[in-house]
């Protein structure tokens, strides 16, 4: 890992603390990206994740955030500015990636309204409006990543709402590349498939896991990392010339 000193680009990863967000946070560390990583409901999960790449001489500041009150968004941005200025010297960052989401467990007959709107409140709406404050911190050329899921592209019982709003993520980082063009920021989708996670469902019993990696070319489920390593990647010059698009990673799943 490169050493704080060496840092040149910053990135702020939603819900970094676990999952596919604490790989990503980690990943990117590993390719000297220094990281300011959010947690929601726990702040010790967060912070073990900034000490971790810490102790192996990269740079990480935890905040708290949820993603779906957007009233706190602008106190966000000023943690934001001020750990850049302190800690970094500088008044922007280069990516963001918009990680932080809730998973749907639920048929259409069995969704109520109150289901619906934390949903819509936390992987759409949050997105939207945290990308458009953040935005007139992130560096010209810089990039913003949105997570999608599989479920956009194909059905699965429990997840309609879920899938639904990912997909109108996929729409909306068309929009944004479209609209912020003109300061060559990129914009682009990743879109985790079944990913071995308490997240996506992962964890579940040992006939619901076989199930699904049945269902995949790979053989298997993925792995955190085999998200994480990708998005990091892509948080890089590697990927100067990709923009608007949407990247699966799932192992060829329903194919």
């Amino acid at each position: 890992m490169n050493t704080a000193g060496q840092i040149s680009r910053i990135a702020v990863i939603t819900g970094g603390s676990r999952g596919i967000g604490k790989s990503i946070a980690l990943n990117a560390a590993a390719r000297g990206t220094g990281i300011i990583l959010t947690y929601n409901n726990s702040p010790e999960q967060g912070k073990a994740v900034a000490d971790e790449i810490n102790k192996k001489g990269g740079k990480a500041f935890a905040l708290h955030l949820d993603s779906a009150n957007i009233s706190s968004f602008d106190n966000f941005a000023g943690q934001v500015t001020q750990l850049l200025q302190k800690e970094w010297g500088r008044k922007d960052f280069d990516y963001l990636v918009n990680n932080a989401g809730i998973a749907q467990r639920s048929l259409i007959k069995d969704t109520t309204e109150a289901i619906f709107d934390q949903l819509v409140d936390v992987n759409f709406k949050g997105p939207f409006f945290l990308s458009r404050k953040l935005i007139t911190l992130i560096a010209d050329g810089g990039q913003i990543i949105n997570l999608s899921s599989g479920l956009a592209r194909f059905a699965y019982p429990g997840v309609a709402v879920y899938g639904a709003l990912k997909a109108g993520i996929e729409g909306l980082t068309r929009y944004f590349a479209k609209e912020y063009a003109d300061r060559k920021i990129r914009v682009n989708t990743v879109a985790p498939g079944a990913i071995d996670t308490a997240f996506g469902g992962g964890k579940g019993d040992e006939a619901h896991r076989q199930q699904l990696a049945g269902m995949i070319a790979a053989g298997r489920l993925g792995e955190a990392d085999d998200v994480g390593v990708f998005v990091a990647s892509l948080l890089s010059d590697d990927s100067r010339y990709v923009n608007a698009q949407r990247i699966e990673i799932a192992g060829g799943i329903m194919i």
